[in-house]
């Protein structure tokens, strides 16, 4: 659920820096549960993010694992970012790509692509744990029809900023004056903040649009405490500070309003509601491309 904290006098920050606050909802994806933060009812973009997913931690006994079979997105990228665990990732531009803890996986599906996100073989025989968050960037109105194309950051290449009490990895865009290699479509605030307890982190101001998310442990701001599910949105222009009050990782979301409303269909998003038929048309046809090596078994349209 979300709120305004103008509604509500309990939920006011200390120097008014923050304008929402959204609690993660469980969604079961088939056998293991996650917590899904945007859209929500009351914000459904936050800078170009319209899907914000935290995956377990969930541990898979022997035999078992992450099992998502093929299915197609429009009009958006998708951005992976591992915690623990390890997957194979496979698309139909051709990639087949291992992601581990911080690494990046940027797929950018433009007019139309297909992946799967499959637990391998070998790591399936032990078990093994998985801890993630996963999610979509709505591309510009011109860039939503682009070629489709896959990139894998690994994270000997990821930005590393340290401040005090504070390791930050800059996953993309831009960030307290570093760049990550992501091929970002438009203004960008994705990074991977350590919070040791103690710490003292102000959030960067750079971009129109913020908000925090609390991983795991707790922060404070604006005289309130958020824990670990937790999404607060900052007004824009505010300067606000985060203290971490145990060891803590939070993300830092955000980038520049988009241009124009978004709309959704299952795994669609688009600036039109005729091309998100188009797409739900050629998904239950089987007109999208197929991905090398994974193209027997595929989700279904939800109808």
């Amino acid at each position: 659920m979300s709120r305004h904290l103008d509604a509500d006098p309990e939920c006011k920050g200390g120097d008014g820096g923050i304008d929402l606050v959204i609690e993660g909802r469980p969604r079961d994806l088939g056998g293991f549960v996650v917590r899904r933060v945007l859209p929500s009812m009351m914000r459904r973009l936050v800078g170009p993010f319209i899907f914000f997913d935290h995956i377990g931690p969930v541990a898979f006994p022997p035999g078992e694992g992450l099992n998502v079979r093929p299915h197609p997105h429009i009009a958006l990228a998708t951005i992976t970012y591992l915690f623990e665990g390890a997957f194979v990732h496979r698309d139909s531009v051709g990639s087949e790509q291992t992601i581990r803890p911080g690494d990046v996986n940027w797929m950018v599906a433009g007019r139309g692509v297909v992946h799967s996100e499959r637990t391998s073989p070998e790591v399936k025989a032990s078990g093994g744990r998985i801890h993630a968050i996963q999610t979509w960037v709505a591309l510009p109105q011109k860039d939503e029809e682009i070629e489709p194309r896959f990139e894998h950051h690994p994270r000997s290449t990821i930005p590393l900023v340290n401040r005090p009490g504070a390791e930050l990895h800059i996953i993309a865009g831009t960030a307290y004056g570093a760049k990550a290699p992501t091929g970002v479509l438009s203004p960008t605030l994705y990074a991977h903040a350590r919070l040791d307890a103690g710490a003292s982190l102000p959030v960067d101001d750079e971009h129109e649009e913020r908000a925090v998310y609390v991983v795991d442990g707790s922060v404070a701001c604006s005289g309130k405490t958020f824990t670990e599910g937790t999404m607060f949105v900052l007004r824009p222009g505010a300067s606000v500070s985060l203290q971490a009050l145990e060891a803590s990782n939070v993300m830092l979301v955000g980038g520049a309003r988009i241009d124009g409303e978004r709309h959704i269909f299952w795994n669609f998003v688009s600036s039109s509601k005729e091309r998100l038929d188009r797409a739900k048309a050629d998904w239950r046809e089987q007109r999208f491309p197929k991905i090398p090596g994974d193209d027997v078994e595929f989700i279904p349209l939800p109808e």
